[in-house]
C-alpha cells in the first residue's frame, strides 16, 4: 500500500470511529482533525478530510446543512497553517476552528428556514446553539490533546521531518 492511501485510511478511521460510536452532540474529532491533518501533513490533505466527511455523512445521513459542515472543514484546514508555531498556537488554532465551525454551520442552519430569516432569527439560532458549541469546544480540546500527545510520542520515536510540515 502506498503512503497516501494509508494516510487516507487513518484519517477516515479516526473520523469514522468518533462519529459512529455513540457520543454527546457535537463531541467528535471533526474539528481537531480538520485542523491537525493540514497543520501536520499539509494543505494537500484537506481533500482527504472532505472525502472522509462525505463518506461518513452519507452513512450517518445526508441533510441540508451538510455542505456547511464541509465548508467549515475547508476553512479550518486552510487557516491551520497560521497556527503551527508551537503547542499553544496549535491548541489555539484548533479552538479557533471550533469558532469557525460554530459560525459557519449555524449560519447554515439559519438559512434552512428553521428560524425566521431575520436578524433576530439569526441571533436566536446562534444563542440556541451555545450548548452544542460547548460540546464542540470540549471535544476539540480533548481530541487536540490526543493528537498533540500522539505527535510528541511519535516524533520522539521516528524521524518526522520528511513526513510532516512541522520540524
Amino acid at each position: 500500500m502506498n503512503k497516501n492511501f494509508l494516510i487516507f485510511l487513518g484519517i477516515f478511521g479516526s473520523l469514522a470511529a468518533s462519529r459512529f460510536i455513540p457520543h454527546p452532540p457535537n463531541f467528535t474529532s471533526l474539528i481537531a482533525l480538520s485542523f491537525y491533518v493540514p497543520a501536520l501533513l499539509g494543505k494537500r490533505y484537506i481533500i482527504y478530510l472532505i472525502v472522509s466527511f462525505i463518506i461518513t455523512d452519507f452513512i450517518i445521513g445526508y441533510h441540508n446543512t451538510t455542505h456547511w459542515t464541509w465548508g467549515s472543514v475547508l476553512l479550518i484546514g486552510l487557516s491551520s497553517s497560521l497556527f503551527i508555531k508551537n503547542f499553544l498556537t496549535r491548541i489555539s488554532g484548533a479552538l479557533f476552528g471550533a469558532l469557525i465551525f460554530y459560525f459557519v454551520t449555524n449560519f447554515g442552519v439559519w438559512t434552512t428556514g428553521l428560524y425566521e430569516i431575520t436578524y433576530d432569527g439569526l441571533i436566536k439560532c446562534y444563542i440556541l446553539a451555545i450548548p452544542f458549541f460547548a460540546y464542540s469546544l470540549i471535544s476539540t480540546l480533548v481530541f487536540s490533546l490526543i493528537v498533540e500527545s500522539g505527535y510528541k510520542y511519535l516524533k520522539s520515536k521516528f524521524d518526522f521531518k520528511s513526513f510532516t510540515q512541522l520540524s
